[in-house]
């Protein structure tokens, strides 16, 4: 199970902490609690409320077999990222947004494609053919795709839902999602509209600390959602191997018929002999009994 979450952890690591009251858009009036030192206040408890409801969503998204995509360029969050999304085998961005991420994805798909071209180049030895300034080009387009797309290599179709830290500055993502109506889940500052997000996060998306403390509660139920899906695997798996069974038993008595076959031909050859010489000996009984009968006559 996931871990349960606790105001308290989310208080210690700085997730109620909004922008300044001037930066505020109104849309966040209903997760804000207080205005303290010019400073918006979030309602913690609505926030770990709302961090259950994603990861009830998470969770069964992640057990249907989809990818989450993971986005966050801004530096605090780079890092934190790449280590929880990673860890979850999930597909991330942390570099530049690559335009058409998601509405181009053909094209994406072949940029990536293009990654695993050069390494058979390199493995077939063809790479060595090349002259020195065109491996070196080479050598610079990979790092180049490594840098950008590298993270997403395992993204074979588009991601079944988009996890966004800080929806202000990844607009561009959010606005790719919408478009082709992949569900959006992020984090969100007081800073920013809600409503472009379909499950809302309402959290300090600034401090490393409080982006980590989301981030594993978020993972943490991706991972159950994907070892819920390996165990119904295996569940069937092993359905598949027991009905397998019975019907492998009912196959092997073939061999019976072959058995029995020269049985009856055994039996019956022997029955003339018995009835044949059982008279001879019938006969031959008497005889012994009438002899000494005669000796007596004759004394």
């Amino acid at each position: 199970m996931a871990n349960k979450i606790e105001v308290k952890d989310l208080l210690e690591a700085g997730v109620h902490f909004g922008h300044l009251t001037r930066k505020w858009d109104p849309n966040m009036a209903p997760y804000i609690y207080m205005e303290r030192n010019g400073i918006h206040i979030i309602n913690l408890y609505k926030t770990a409320a709302k961090i259950e409801e994603a990861n009830e969503a998470l969770k069964k998204i992640a057990a249907s077999g989809r990818k989450i995509l993971f986005v966050a360029t801004k530096k605090q969050a780079k890092d934190i990222v790449a280590e929880k999304a990673g860890k979850a085998n999930m597909p991330y961005i942390t570099e530049r947004w690559p335009g058409g991420m998601l509405t181009n994805f053909v094209t994406i798909r072949k940029a990536v494609k293009k990654m695993a071209s050069i390494d058979r180049m390199k493995k077939d030895g063809t790479f060595l053919t090349l002259s020195k300034k065109e491996r070196l080009q080479v050598d610079r387009l990979r790092a180049k795709l490594e840098k950008n797309l590298g993270s997403i290599n395992d993204m074979t179709r588009l991601p079944g839902a988009l996890f966004v830290v800080d929806i202000k500055r990844e607009h561009i993502a959010i606005k790719e999602a919408q478009k082709l109506n992949i569900p959006i889940f992020a984090m969100v500052d007081t800073n920013s509209d809600p409503r472009q997000v379909e499950y809302v996060i309402p959290a300090n998306d600034d401090a490393s600390k409080s982006i980590e403390n989301i981030l594993t509660h978020v993972t943490d139920a991706v991972i159950e959602g994907l070892s819920e899906r390996k165990a119904e695997k295996d569940a069937k798996k092993a359905d598949k191997e027991e009905v397998a069974a019975p019907k492998a038993a009912k196959e092997t008595p073939a061999p019976k018929a072959v058995v029995e076959t020269p049985a009856p031909a055994v039996a019956e050859a022997p029955a003339p002999v018995v009835t044949e010489e059982a008279p001879k000996a019938e006969a031959a009984a008497p005889a012994a009994t009438e002899a000494p009968a005669k000796e007596d006559e004759t004394k």
